[in-house]
């Protein structure tokens, strides 16, 4: 088959039998495919755009499991473990404790399992049961209608929030609006500061970004929006700060100083309108404290990263 580079890159962590069934998937069905959800003695589950499927043990896709469906044996999900963690379980403690492994290409391994806590905190995981593989998919030019909208009269972006219930959009925008705005796509270049602390936005292996993020964006990968947008102030001279996921009580105190610095920030949040919003504590005081001023509300009505509209403050 002539599968999509995304999926071409994930096959290398699949053992062979799995390997050969999902290269059986036409091109058009490989090309939409998001998730592959993986459980031992379990059907393996393909998410998809607007659905999702089972794989059948002829390579067919089925939206019930069906009297016999494909399993994914234990052996094979310990295959998958060895692949991930390129035989060495033990060097990834941090991940583990994370919960996901970032892959070349941005793609990004979720695990779930048996928790080892330490002082209440997950430390590790093992007996690993479930892995959940997403395909990352960059798609340069999302942000091109979004941007003139939110910037201000002199060309200059506006402190922003981009609202959208999960597997909506909000990431694969906010990754292209960094990328354009430090690249200078349309507008003058700026020096960006992104703390990624899902690691979702620029997908860093290894030092390396393995998602466009733009020439002259800074990356803090993994660590707290709050630290890490002071942290960025003090070290990288930033003109624009971005983050994703606001929604704690410290990222209040870490947005007004930015502000007091006269750096704007880009940032998401979860959410469906703006009365989920102001549901929400914190970014509730946010809104209220007119610390933003574009609101963008995002769905999947017409697919991923539908705008479904701008609200200027």
């Amino acid at each position: 088959m002539s599968a999509k580079l995304p999926l071409k890159q994930v096959l290398d962590y699949l053992p062979p039998s799995l390997r050969k069934d999902l290269q059986g998937l036409p091109a058009e069905q490989a090309a939409l495919l998001e998730e592959i959800r993986i459980k031992a003695e379990c059907p393996l589950l393909l998410r998809f755009h607007q659905e999702e499927a089972f794989l059948q043990p002829d390579g067919s896709l089925s939206r019930e499991p069906g009297l016999q469906p494909r399993l994914v044996s234990g052996d094979e999900l310990n295959r998958i473990m060895l692949l991930l963690s390129d035989s060495s379980f033990y060097a990834l403690e941090e991940e583990l404790r994370r919960g996901y492994i970032t892959l070349p290409g941005g793609h990004r391994a979720g695990l779930v399992g048996r928790a080892v806590l330490e002082k209440g905190c997950i430390r590790t995981m093992k007996d690993i049961s479930s892995v959940n593989l997403r395909l990352a998919r960059p798609v340069p030019g999302a942000a091109r209608e979004l941007l003139p909208q939110l910037l201000d009269g002199q060309g200059s972006p506006c402190q922003s929030l981009i609202v959208s219930p999960p597997r909506a959009g909000k990431t694969t925008l906010l990754r292209d609006l960094t990328r354009m705005l430090s690249d200078g796509e349309g507008v003058e270049a700026l020096r960006v500061g992104l703390v990624d602390e899902r690691s979702e936005l620029a997908a860093m292996r290894k030092g390396q970004a393995q998602l466009p993020v733009g020439l002259r964006t800074d990356v803090l990968d993994g660590c707290p929006k709050a630290e890490g947008l002071l942290l960025m102030l003090r070290s990288m001279s930033p003109q624009l700060l971005v983050c994703d996921e606001l929604g704690r009580e410290e990222d209040v105190e870490a947005l007004r100083e930015a502000a007091r610095a006269g750096v704007k920030l880009i940032a998401s949040a979860h959410g469906r309108d703006e009365r989920e919003l102001l549901a929400r504590p914190v970014l509730s005081r946010l809104l209220k404290e007119n610390c933003f001023e574009r609101i963008v509300i995002l769905s999947r009505r017409l697919g991923p990263g539908t705008i479904e509209r701008v609200i200027r403050l």
